[in-house]
C-alpha cells in the first residue's frame, strides 16, 4: 500500500467509524502539532529547560503539515455538505489548526537560530 493510499484511507475514516473519523484524526494531529509548537516556543524563551527547541520546532512543523494534509484530503474525498455528518466542518477547523502548528514551529525555529547566533563569543572583548 502506497503512502497516498494510506492517507486516503485515513482521511476517509478507514474501515472503522463514520465519515467524521478522518476529520477527527486531522483535528487530533493538528492539536498535537500546536502543543508541540507551544512547547518549542516555551523552550526557546527559557520557560522549559528540558528538550531541544530546534527538534520541537521541526516536529511541530511536520505534524502540523500532516494534519493540514489530512484535513484537505478529507475535504476532497467527502461527499455532501456541512451538517451531513461527514465531518466537513471538523476538517475545515483542522486546516487552520494545522497551519497554526506550522507557524508556531517556524517561529520557534527562527527564535532558536537567533538565540544560537546571539550566544556566540563576543569579538573584541579581550576575553
Amino acid at each position: 500500500m502506497s503512502a497516498a493510499d494510506v492517507l486516503t484511507v485515513a482521511a476517509e475514516g478507514g474501515v472503522i467509524g463514520d465519515g467524521r473519523t478522518g476529520a477527527n484524526l486531522a483535528l487530533g494531529v493538528g492539536l498535537i502539532g500546536v502543543i508541540i509548537g507551544w512547547l518549542a516556543l516555551a523552550r526557546v524563551s527559557g520557560r522549559i529547560g528540558a528538550g531541544n527547541a530546534r527538534t520541537g520546532a521541526l516536529s511541530a512543523m511536520a505534524v502540523g503539515l500532516a494534519g493540514t494534509a489530512l484535513a484537505v484530503l478529507h475535504l476532497a474525498t467527502s461527499s455532501g455538505g456541512p451538517g451531513t455528518g461527514n465531518g466537513m466542518v471538523g476538517a475545515v477547523v483542522a486546516i487552520p489548526l494545522g497551519l497554526t502548528a506550522v507557524v508556531m514551529g517556524r517561529r520557534a525555529l527562527a527564535r532558536s537560530r537567533a538565540a544560537e547566533r546571539n550566544s556566540g563569543p563576543v569579538l573584541g572583548s579581550g576575553r
